[in-house]
């Protein structure tokens, strides 16, 4: 009777078996997901400090912009040094770094120095220590593991971000209203050892160079990468689509005015808006254990792609409250399944000494979509109203989506057993 709810179990939550295989990745994993939180503590207490200090909404606003620019910049070149050194030693000189600036803001914050131009410096520092670590541990995972489990990997590292997402600024918040600004930074610290013993315990990742895959210099380039993604149908296609969702129909810049002007709430209502997608994406993680099971990875980019499109097009029509958070918590379950299968075929269709690249361009994509999708969906709402943009931008994401399926078909024939970029 026991025998069949596990096995239920089994297919439904999320696939524990490359945390079982591999002591390096499940060493890698919590030693990232602790890291994680840690971080997102010091970003809200970063925000918090500098609103404490200016009383502006516009200063806080250039934190997340003092972190944007560096990745924008260092994204790239980040995953090209990946494709040139031990990756291990990157991470963990990268992950060093970003440990000491956090001790420095702990100890700055101790000794009475709060200047807001140093916490952007320091912002800026974490963003480029970040363009470096991400490459070089996300080109790492498939040495770690078989190219089956990489799936299951990947949603557990979704669910790394998501947590990070969630609980840091929860126990951000509470640190700093317990213990001040210094403790969070400290704590934040202090969580780095985790990711730097996990780094320490792998063994040499050094690119393998035995060829040159984009027909360059053989040096690991950022134009090389870019040469070889330009060859790449299936590649391109894993960040044409993300864009599309990101771009068109992203409506995070339009939940404080939907709190607003359609369910009538505050503050209370906006942060319940802005967690739902967030809760969905986690909750995409908990129960992935059915996608190890698919084959057409890049059907499924393209149906999860529509997916999130569909969602926040039904979320624009809606005013019902509830209705409208589980609408986004779709979207955001939608967003960790494209995510997973995006990841995967990057990290399974790419050379290994060319992963690095790909996962810059990657952060790139990730980081800078959104940000564009911002300013997307805010001039739409002020030249039509915000029911247009986050309907009209599901449309869109839907449509454009489609279309770029009829136009690289072999996107949605892509079977997992025979990977081709």
């Amino acid at each position: 009777m026991t025998a069949a709810p596990a096995a239920v179990r089994r297919r439904i939550l999320a696939d524990l078996t490359p945390l079982r295989a591999s002591a390096d990745f499940r060493r890698l994993w919590f030693g990232n997901t602790v890291s994680w939180i840690g971080q997102g503590m010091t970003s809200l207490a970063i925000s918090l400090q500098v609103y404490d200090l200016t009383h502006s909404t516009f200063s806080v606003g250039l934190v997340g912009l003092c972190s944007l620019v560096p990745l924008l910049v260092f994204g790239l070149y980040g995953g090209a040094v990946a494709d040139t050194v031990d990756r291990r030693k990157l991470g963990l000189a990268s992950a060093s770094g970003s440990a000491v600036l956090s001790a420095t803001l702990a100890a700055a914050t101790f000794a009475g120095f709060h200047h807001v131009w140093f916490l952007y410096a320091i912002v800026a520092l974490q963003a480029v220590c970040q363009a470096l670590n991400a490459p070089a541990r996300s080109s790492m995972i498939p040495r770690l593991l078989p190219p089956e489990q990489l799936p299951a990997a990947n949603a557990l590292s979704s669910m790394t971000m998501t947590s990070g997402t969630l609980v840091g600024p929860m126990l951000g918040g509470l640190i700093v209203g317990l213990w001040g600004y210094q403790a969070a930074y400290l704590i934040d610290a202090v969580t780095f050892g985790a990711a730097l013993y996990a780094m320490w315990r792998l063994p040499a990742m050094l690119p393998d160079r035995k060829q040159d895959p984009a027909g360059g210099t053989g040096r690991a380039s950022v134009l090389d990468g870019l040469r070889f993604l330009g060859t790449r149908p299936n590649l391109r296609m894993t960040f044409f689509s993300d864009l599309c969702a990101m771009v068109l129909a992203h409506p995070r810049a339009l939940l404080p005015a939907v709190a607003s002007l359609w369910y009538g709430g505050d503050a209370r209502t906006t942060g319940l808006l802005v967690a739902a997608p967030a809760l969905g994406a986690l909750l995409g993680g908990v129960f992935s254990g059915w996608q190890g099971r698919i084959r057409r990875h890049g059907l499924a980019v393209l149906l999860a792609v529509a997916s999130w499109g569909t969602a926040v097009a039904v979320f624009g029509l809606t005013r019902d409250l509830w209705l409208g958070v589980a609408f986004l918590a779709l979207a955001g379950f939608s967003d960790t399944v494209s995510m997973v299968f995006r990841n995967t075929m990057l990290q399974a269709a790419v050379p290994d000494e060319m992963r690095g690249r790909l996962q810059g361009v990657f952060i790139v994509v990730v980081a800078g979509g959104p940000r564009l999708g911002d300013f997307v969906a805010g001039s739409v709402a002020d030249l039509t109203t915000p029911a247009v943009a986050v309907t009209g931008g599901g449309v869109a994401c839907v449509v454009a989506v489609g279309l770029l399926a009829l136009r690289w078909r072999a996107f949605a024939a892509y079977d997992a057993r025979n990977p081709t970029p």
